[in-house]
């Protein structure tokens, strides 16, 4: 079987094992089914790469040619992003075990049932090269995400999950609104279409506005600053585990669904050159690296405080968007990836102490690092990428971004990327001084290091960050394809 074929199987794993799971009782079975589905796409994911990365694969559905029918559509750039999604979940999914057995006591074939379907969602999101597929698969993905988050034990995680459920509709209808005005102006769907037809319509308000609408819809599900609202409520009191799975893919599926519009259908020229589309970005993504640095700084709250440290990070993604060059776009793509990796690790971590003290604020785990070493030293360890230390996943993916802003001319951007990088130091260190270097409340009882089954998967989490920060052949490679597929060289085009 051609790997071709077996594309829309990464989607259609998840997406039926999700009907199996719910029907089953009990925790093992809708959990094993789980991980296995997961497994199943990642596979899938890994062997579509290598292809993608040589030329531009499509598996037209029932046999119609599109743009009439509907396809998916995979190169360089959201092969990259599936095997992400994919592969974090999968990663994840050996820590979600024990954690959700005590978090999700009950009815876990509906929660494991619910996370495939959002696992479902990103994927087709990811692949498909129809426009209005992406709202579909979009819906489908937040809906299960809006569930997932109201599983949270604290009270607080009905009214975060609310709350996402209405920015989220808000950028979803911003989505839908600029794909109907696209397929007034040209009558197709397809993307690949669209870029051929858009030039003759493209100098109109109608498709200036478009833009916009997809833009701010896309900027809204990315927690772009000053959409981001929704996002620190939503990690802070969801389970820890749907924590972990949303900082590692969610926001990278919509960057890439944004730059995909951007470049692939409007075209990168028309939309930073015509409009002024990379001012708006650059300073957003500023702002952006800022003020989520900023107010990370002063939390007490450490799933809140990785929340806003994540509002940071996305503005490194879009500032590297901005810059609008090859480099630029190897650097966001970098670190998407890279970020994934540090978020999943911090949040596990954190997922961890939650599991064995019942609190994650910073007063409470004073003096933990001696009674819990190998939790904090992960976090710790996780910590110095976020950073950007040298020999890390982190200090990768800052590097190129420095390397692009350098090479548009933009040496101030330089600076304010090491301040920001500075910035991480203090918030990171609030965290080691407080587990390391005080000493337990009076009465505190003791603390036992955390069960294997979540030391594990965080410390391979934490072994992945420093691998990619050592060995770059596949981040580097695959994010200069990516980069390249999206400004032209290949890619969707047709």
């Amino acid at each position: 079987m051609a790997i071709v074929d077996l594309m829309p199987f990464s989607v259609l794993a998840p997406l039926i094992a999700s009907g199996v799971v719910a029907l089953l009782p009990g925790r093992f079975w809708p959990w094993a089914i789980t991980l296995l589905a997961a497994i199943v796409a990642t596979v899938i994911a890994a062997l579509t790469l290598p292809a993608a990365l040589e030329s531009t694969l499509s598996y037209p559905f029932g046999n119609w040619p599109p743009p009439i029918g509907i396809e998916y559509r995979v190169d360089a750039a959201n092969a990259f992003v599936a095997l992400l999604v994919a592969g974090m979940a999968a990663l994840s999914l050996p820590w979600a075990k024990v954690s959700i057995d005590r978090e999700v006591p009950e009815r876990q074939g509906a929660f494991y049932a619910l996370f495939l379907l959002a696992l479902a969602g990103l994927l087709g999101i990811t692949l498909t090269g129809d426009a209005f597929n992406v709202f579909v698969f979009l819906e489908i993905s937040s809906l299960a995400t809006y569930a997932l988050i109201a599983h949270g034990r604290d009270r607080r995680a009905l009214l975060a999950s609310f709350r996402y459920l209405i920015m989220g509709t808000i950028g979803a209808t911003f989505l839908l609104i600029g794909i109907a005005l696209l397929y007034m102006m040209t009558g197709t769907l397809n993307m690949a279409d669209l870029a051929v037809r858009l030039p003759e319509v493209q100098h109109t308000r109608t498709v200036d506005a478009a833009l916009a609408f997809i833009v701010v819809g896309m900027g809204l599900k990315l927690a772009m600053l000053p959409l981001h609202l929704w996002l620190p409520n939503a990690y802070a009191y969801a389970p820890n585990f749907v924590t972990i799975f949303l900082a590692g893919t969610a926001t990278k599926v919509a960057l890439y669904v944004m730059v995909r519009f951007i470049f692939t259908v409007f075209g990168g020229e028309y939309s930073f050159t015509v409009l002024p589309l990379a001012i708006v970005l650059m300073a957003l993504g500023v702002a952006g690296m800022f003020a989520g640095s900023w107010v990370a700084m002063f939390q007490d709250h450490l799933k809140r405080m990785l929340a806003y440290s994540s509002v940071a990070q996305v503005g490194y993604m879009v500032l590297g968007v901005s810059l609008f060059s090859a480099a630029g776009l190897t650097a966001a793509f970098l670190h998407m990836f890279n970020h994934a990796l540090i978020k999943v690790a911090l949040f596990m971590a954190v997922g961890t102490i939650m599991y064995r003290i019942g609190s994650i604020k910073l007063q409470d785990i004073r003096g933990l690092g001696r009674q819990m070493p190998w939790t904090l030293t992960a976090f710790a360890l996780a910590g110095l990428s976020i950073i950007g230390v040298p020999t890390t996943a982190g200090f990768i993916s800052k590097w190129y971004l420095i390397l692009a802003a350098a090479e548009a001319g933009h040496w101030w951007l330089v600076g304010l990327i090491v301040i920001t990088s500075m910035m991480a130091v203090y918030y990171i260190w609030r965290v080691i001084e407080a587990a390391w270097m005080q000493e337990r409340p009076a009465g505190s009882p003791a603390v036992r290091e955390a069960p294997l089954a979540l030391l594990a998967p965080t410390w391979l989490m934490v072994a992945l960050n420093f691998y990619f920060g050592i060995d770059t052949r596949l981040t580097v490679g695959a994010s200069t394809a990516a980069a390249e597929a999206l400004l032209g060289v290949g890619g969707l085009m047709p």
